[in-house]
């Protein structure tokens, strides 16, 4: 199987809902992730990843092995990149997408099959980001934020261990943090 869509036991409230627990001044990981996280593995075509990321209306995901460890990430900007570098003349212009990497739009239209067939035989272990950023659930959203803009990425994973290695139980966006000033 390519593709794995997490389900968490709850539900993922709007980020502008959330509050910190009782007894609690500060939000964290926890309050904001999204906890239902769609992954794929490392052996999954391009193809497939891009009409995922369609299909969920999402810019990126963790990569997983066998054993659901997380092994990377793998982002709309790594297959635009992917789909301008295999081809010298490609259409697209890598420079013009950089500040707004997603699969929508007039733009896509006359340039989908052959950005489809760029895709077809390369697989996310080509190209995927790894050691891939994560946090505890515990971690407060000051210290998310300054890592994605330490690391200029847009989403944080949320593990549940004291080590920093365990199961995924979450994803934190720049979308989740932009809720909390609503």
């Amino acid at each position: 199987m390519y593709l794995r869509i997490g389900t968490g036991t709850s539900k993922c409230r709007p980020a502008s809902l959330e509050r910190p627990a009782r007894g609690r001044i500060m939000t964290i990981a926890e309050d904001i992730m999204e906890r239902r996280v769609v992954t794929v593995a490392a052996d999954t075509p391009l193809l497939a990843v891009y009409r995922l990321f369609v299909e969920e209306d999402i810019s990126g995901a963790p990569v997983v092995d066998e054993s659901g460890d997380v092994v990377g990430v793998i982002s709309a900007r790594d297959l635009l990149r992917t789909a301008n570098e295999t081809h010298d003349d490609a259409v697209m212009d890598l420079h013009y997408y950089e500040s707004s990497p997603t699969f929508q739009g007039a733009e896509w239209l006359t340039d989908i099959e052959e950005f489809e067939d760029r895709l077809t035989h390369r697989s996310v272990s080509e190209v995927m980001t790894t050691g891939a950023i994560s946090v505890r659930r515990d971690a407060p959203v000051n210290e998310i934020a300054d890592l994605m803009l330490k690391h200029r990425i847009h989403r944080v994973l949320v593990i549940d261990d004291e080590n920093d290695e365990g199961p995924l139980v979450g994803l934190v966006s720049v979308f989740d943090l932009v809720g909390l000033l609503r």
